[in-house]
């Protein structure tokens, strides 16, 4: 079940922020990963488990010295991707659900939103991977998971429209987003044939980015409503 659109009918807004975010995500991947050509920039912006919980740069192996302090990497980690399909996936997605949660909350609040979302999947990913993990994680999906775990809370109704099967249908976002979910957490128990590392998947960081979202999408919600127009 692939998402391509939803119900638009109520933006009020354009989302700016939105676009924005696909585009620079897009540029970092095209311009400086060099389509994946650039390893050296890709192994030194990455979130390393290892790091993040030592507090130490490791440059061994494959990976590079970080010129930033390493916790910085939870941020730029999550403006890189590892190819082409992980990318397209992840501006699908957030082209999908990113639009109506900045029309909500504006684009202050909702970029802030975005940016913590992607730094506690992160944390997820680093905390259940451990101290001895040094495989780098990098994308946007976390972020984007805490998107739609606040799109999911915020408009469990709304039509979402679906690739499924045969063809095209629509159904509700909790219908949508709660089969996403569920997949999300089976495959980082290793249900599907997997290890629990989730096969290269940062699974932790997927459920981790979508329990964020949940939890702090009615914070960011306080007073927001009055940037909406009502209909």
């Amino acid at each position: 079940m692939l998402p391509i659109g939803d119900d638009n009918s109520d933006r009020t807004r354009m989302p700016i922020v939105n676009y924005a975010l696909i585009v620079i995500n897009i540029l970092v991947f095209v311009f400086l990963q060099g389509m994946g050509a650039n390893e050296k920039f890709t192994y030194a912006f990455s979130t390393v488990p290892a790091e993040i919980l030592t507090g130490r740069d490791i440059a061994t192996g494959p990976l590079q010295p970080t010129p930033v302090p390493v916790y910085f990497t939870l941020i730029t980690s999550m403006f890189m991707h590892g190819g082409w399909a992980h990318l397209l996936g992840n501006m699908l997605f957030l082209w999908v659900f990113g639009d109506n949660l900045e029309n909500r909350l504006g684009p202050a609040r909702y970029l802030i939103f975005y940016l913590v979302c992607g730094i506690i999947a992160s944390l997820a990913h680093v905390f259940l991977a451990g101290a001895d993990a040094i495989v780098p994680s990098l994308g946007a999906s976390g972020a984007i998971s805490g998107v739609m775990g606040g799109y999911l809370l915020l408009f469990p109704s709304r039509r979402v429209r679906v690739f499924m099967g045969r063809g095209i249908t629509e159904v509700p976002a909790f219908v949508a987003l709660g089969i996403w979910i569920v997949f999300q957490i089976i495959s980082q128990m290793g249900v599907l044939g997997g290890d629990q590392g989730g096969g290269g998947v940062a699974y932790a960081a997927h459920i981790g980015g979508f329990i964020a979202g949940l939890a702090l999408i009615k914070v960011f919600d306080i007073g927001a409503r009055k940037n909406t127009a009502v209909r």
